[in-house]
């Protein structure tokens, strides 16, 4: 069967400045959503910054109506930081802010889902941290359809392991909730894919493709926004992921996050068209 791929917002991004600058892409919203149908994409994610760019000229609907005009019906919505901090304090009035943005789009757009995590490595005890996880999926059902995804990412000091992250959605018990399994921070946590058998098919929300090397670079940061490989040209086991998760019974869409300066610097039509043509090289027989 084919595979319904969704190409994430920093791999279809075009020359951004990831996390350091300008995060917004200068590809156009309906240059993207053609591309992505032209190459056989399911759908696309739009990161909160580019969303707030979109917005200065269009309205949530005439965002929404490009996408579906276009074919596409798979949408991700990212990024929620610093919901676990206490209110009133300036992280979390940031982080309300940006909550609000993406549960109005997710709302207006139909998403997929929206992903969250801790990218800055904020600390916060696990058992407040559960908590609040919690707290945030009670009031996304109140608002949205769209699940909230907790990202496995060993920068993450509050959940760095498989097994604390499942305690985190496990504990919150949210029908809304799950985990997203990317690749890239399966590899970097030496994870094999019969590590995975451990994930319950209910939290096994969303799952990103990427690839890369065991080996670390001396930089963290700029590995891994600039050096992440498409699925197939690195050394991580991504059949062997793909064929466990499949076993689970993950049937959702596939995504492809890889943060590459090189990708990013492609014209617009090959970064599209090597993106999906990755996907389906290194999975042979394409998943559901």
């Amino acid at each position: 069967m084919t595979a319904r791929i969704l190409g994430s917002y920093w791999t279809t991004a075009g020359p951004v400045e990831v996390h350091t600058g300008r995060e917004w892409s200068l590809f156009d919203w309906p240059r993207r959503c053609a591309e992505a149908a032209r190459t056989g994409m399911a759908g696309l994610g739009l990161w909160h910054a580019d969303l707030v760019h979109l917005l200065e000229n269009r309205s949530l609907a005439e965002i929404g109506q490009i996408f579906r005009d276009h074919g596409l019906d798979v949408l991700e919505i990212e990024f929620l930081g610093d919901w676990f901090l206490d209110s009133g304090t300036p992280g979390r009035q940031a982080s309300d802010e940006t909550r609000k943005l993406l549960f109005d789009a997710a709302a207006e757009l139909g998403a997929h889902h929206i992903k969250v995590g801790n990218i800055l490595g904020t600390p916060c005890e696990r058992g407040k941290l559960i908590d609040r996880f919690g707290e945030l999926c009670a009031d996304a059902a109140t608002r949205h359809e769209a699940p909230i995804v907790y990202e496995l990412m060993p920068f993450d000091r509050n959940a760095p392991t498989l097994d604390t992250a499942l305690e985190v959605v496990e504990g919150a018990a949210a029908e809304n909730s799950g985990l997203a399994i990317d690749f890239w921070h399966l590899g970097k946590l030496g994870l094999t894919p019969d590590d995975l058998r451990v994930i319950p098919k209910r939290y096994l929300s969303y799952v990103e493709l990427s690839d890369g090397m065991r080996a670390n670079l001396p930089d963290h940061v700029k590995e891994t926004t600039k050096y992440r490989r498409l699925p197939g040209e690195g050394e991580f086991d991504v059949r062997g992921y793909v064929s466990v998760l499949r076993e689970l019974g993950y049937d959702g869409p596939w995504g492809v996050e890889v943060l590459s300066e090189d990708l990013r610097a492609l014209p617009i039509s090959e970064m599209f068209e090597r993106t999906v043509r990755s996907v389906h090289d290194s999975m042979q027989e394409a998943p559901k």
